[in-house]
């Protein structure tokens, strides 16, 4: 008989997680039943299909502490960031033409920004300490009369790292100056209350949070103050004029049940996580030349994500394959032969850089898979240090 390959355990949930079979449930009607058009007003099916979209829209702004009416859906998270910061860039010029972001934002802050700096807009790109926190005081020192935007994420895609929002936010507001923050990896994670926060702007999406591909929101603040943004996408006039475009209901509906879970679960299932995680770091750190990248407490519960000395980090992550699926970094990069730019920010060598593992425990992993890939991973670790140095010998 055929061997049957057995999948690997999935500890790649940073990069994107499994649709909850609860969330595929809300969608499922709106692809067959509830099939209208948000935008058809004349009839039954358009109404229909409104109507779940502002229920879904409640729902997303309720666990930011938003109103329903700052919501603006969006493809994902990337296309959020870029509408935030090109949008404020280009609807507050004449105010002034800084930014300000940080050497370990996703690419999707990032290139906007440079994109901008093309255009003749300057940008402030800010170190971190060697934990991955921003140091507040550099941020102060950096606003000026001209700054019109701040973009800090929330949580790090690589190394989880939670900056502290609540913190900028104030710096922000009493300079007068926008904040914007990459939640994609945040939310249903930690708490995010845009109103204590002073967040003006927040990036949201769905499939970091057991929801569909595709699906996405920006929070875009409506008083104290009111903000601008100039759409990046023209078209039918959708949301509210700030991005044209049919909207999907099957998947903004299931962008808000899986929202919904999140939160219920958020506050068990963080301290299931982070017990997880420290199980996973308990068993790895009795090797020597195991580092710890990021701060050891300020990050995401299911975050883990470590620097392995004397080892080719290629061949660790093939050598592991078949038994854990996981990445080196950011999703979206893990096809570039690059150091992450995230670990060489922390001071991280190019060789540690290369040699790290991204571990991003989720809502369907167990202790067993956990003991299981520790094993597997201080197994192959030691063996790939034994061949290294049988070769040199």
């Amino acid at each position: 008989m055929p061997k049957v390959l057995t999948r690997p355990i999935y500890l790649d949930n940073h990069a994107t997680t499994p649709v909850d079979p609860a969330v595929m449930a809300a969608m499922l009607p709106f692809f067959t039943e509830h099939f209208g058009n948000p935008g058809s007003v004349t009839h039954f099916y358009g109404w229909e299909a409104e109507a779940a979209v502002q229920q879904a829209r409640a729902t997303i702004a309720a666990a930011i502490h938003a109103e329903p009416e700052e919501i603006i859906f969006t493809s994902g998270a990337t296309e959020a960031n870029n509408l935030a910061i090109k949008g404020v860039a280009e609807a507050y010029f004449s105010q002034g033409k800084h930014l300000i972001t940080v050497a370990t934002e996703h690419n999707a802050v990032l290139d906007p920004c440079y994109y901008l700096k093309s255009l003749g807009f300057e940008i402030t790109l800010l170190p971190v300490q060697p934990d991955g926190l921003l140091d507040l005081a550099v941020l102060e020192a950096a606003l000026r009369p001209d700054t019109v935007l701040v973009s800090v994420m929330a949580a790090n895609n690589e190394i989880g790292v939670l900056q502290p929002l609540a913190e900028i936010g104030a710096l922000c507001h009493q300079r007068g100056v926008l904040f914007h923050t990459d939640a994609a990896q945040a939310i249903g994670k930690i708490p995010l209350d845009v109103q204590a926060m002073q967040i003006d702007l927040l990036s949201l999406t769905a499939h970091k949070v057991y929801g569909p591909k595709g699906i996405g929101a920006l929070y875009v603040r409506r008083r104290q103050p009111r903000v601008q943004i100039a759409a990046q996408l023209h078209g039918g006039g959708q949301e509210r004029g700030m991005r044209s475009g049919t909207l999907a209901p099957p998947q903004i509906v299931g962008f808000a049940r899986a929202v919904e879970l999140a939160i219920a679960q958020l506050p068990d299932e963080s301290l299931r996580l982070a017990a997880l995680r420290d199980r996973l770091w308990q068993k790895l750190s009795a090797l020597e030349g195991i580092y710890l990248n990021g701060h050891l407490s300020q990050r995401l519960p299911g975050n883990l994500n470590i620097s392995v000395e004397g080892v080719d980090g290629q061949a660790l992550l093939l050598a592991l394959q078949p038994v854990v699926a996981l990445s080196s970094g950011a999703a979206c990069s893990s096809a570039k032969i690059a150091p992450s730019h995230v670990l060489t920010a922390l001071g991280r060598s190019e060789a540690l850089a290369y040699a790290s593992l991204r571990f991003g425990i989720g809502r369907f992993n167990t202790a067993a898979e956990i003991d299981q890939v520790a094993a597997e991973a201080i197994a192959t670790i030691q063996s790939l240090r034994a061949k290294t140095l049988s070769s040199q010998a």
